[in-house]
């Protein structure tokens, strides 16, 4: 892995001197372990004239969660608590002679921006933008078979609870379950909040479970998933709680599953996000839905559960292969409730199989 490491760090170096930046200041979590392999609390990485250094708060802890320290990386570590290491890296690069930092903006505070040019008055600094987040977009197979494992544990932790008695229970409960299971299979934690909404709160984009009860004829809403050596994916799923379907539960899942299939045989090298999110939105647009609609179908997914590409009406872009994207269209009634289906998928020629599904779990409208 150390190459690969080295790889990004390259082809990062080289868009830096293309902007006329001597050195780069990695801040984001996300984007230091990309770089760096690990990233342990509060570390940064800087990506120096002479040596790439990890500045580290203390000595890197070699545990699963946070990666394992490329070992071509110089470590620096700082020599009492309390100290600020993207301060301090902006010394050691001024150290070597930088005449110019390229910085993550986006990720510094105003005090620790001005802390930066106070201990480095002669370097410039100079927005590094979002650099690494589209090296981050297209992913290598070996990121892929990471996500791959993290939705088999979120479908194993999904598959498990609905074999479960769910009526009387909490959506609070369900989802601290979820979030056990999720750790028990294996996962680092969950991707994100776990998800569970019932009755009137079912379809509900980001809801955060309350201690409302599952009821007889309720929609069940669950959106879940696992993170798995750092890399997050997502599976959302609604289903009918103890009894037949209505007419109109059964007439809003078909409408919404017709969506979520139109927005993901749309996924293609080359196929631009706005038009995966028209594909699935004019299904429900049509149905007469497009005040319910969220503002957009998907999202990349990889070290954060929201990444570029985006999947929405305004989106400028076109996918590329091997790019892991949820699709994600919902119909949320309020009074009523609604339903959800989310999947990650990874973006692949039609020549190798068209879109790889990783999260399996079935779509049927199952009443538990």
């Amino acid at each position: 892995m150390s190459e690969v490491y080295a790889t990004r760090r390259a082809r990062l170096r080289e868009r830096c001197n293309a902007a006329g930046a001597a050195a780069a200041l990695i801040s984001l979590p996300a984007n230091v372990r990309y770089l760096a392999g690990a990233a342990p609390h509060n570390a940064v990485l800087l990506l120096g004239r002479r040596q790439d250094l990890l500045v580290c708060a203390g000595s890197p802890e070699d545990r699963p969660t946070e990666g394992r320290p490329d070992e071509a990386l110089a470590l620096h570590v700082l020599p009492s608590p309390g100290g600020d290491t993207a301060v301090t890296a902006a010394g050691l690069a001024a150290g070597q002679g930088a005449e110019s930092l390229a910085v993550e903006e986006h990720h510094l505070t105003v005090a620790r921006h001005r802390a930066l040019c106070s201990v480095a008055p002669r370097v410039r600094l100079a927005d590094l933008g979002a650099a690494v987040e589209q090296l981050r977009v297209v992913k290598d197979e070996e990121e892929i078979s990471c996500l791959r494992i993290g939705a088999e544990i979120a479908d194993q932790a999904l598959g498990e609870l609905l074999e479960s008695i769910l009526v009387g229970r909490t959506e609070r409960h369900l989802a601290l379950e979820l979030e056990r299971r999720l750790v028990d299979h294996g996962a680092d934690g969950p991707a994100f909040p776990t998800s569970v909404a019932t009755g009137p709160h079912s379809g509900r984009r980001g809801h955060r479970p309350t201690d409302r009860r599952v009821e007889e004829g309720d929609f069940l809403s669950v959106c879940l998933g696992a993170t798995y050596r750092g890399y997050r994916c997502e599976i959302g799923r609604t289903f009918v709680i103890g009894t037949s379907p209505a007419d109109w539960q059964i007439e809003l899942y078909d409408l919404v599953f017709a969506a979520q299939r139109a927005g993901r045989e749309s996924l293609a090298p080359g196929a631009a996000y706005r038009d995966v999110d028209r594909a699935a939105r004019q299904v429900l647009d049509s149905a007469g839905y497009a005040e319910a609609l969220p503002p957009l179908t998907g999202h990349g997914v990889g070290l954060e559960i929201d990444e570029d590409p985006q999947l929405a009406p305004a989106a400028m872009g076109k996918l590329d292969a091997c790019v892991p994207v949820t699709v994600e269209p919902g119909v949320h009634l309020p009074g009523r409730g609604g339903v959800r289906i989310d999947d990650t998928l990874v973006v692949r020629p039609e020549a190798d199989g068209g879109p790889e599904l990783l999260t399996i779990t079935t779509k049927e409208l199952l009443a538990l």
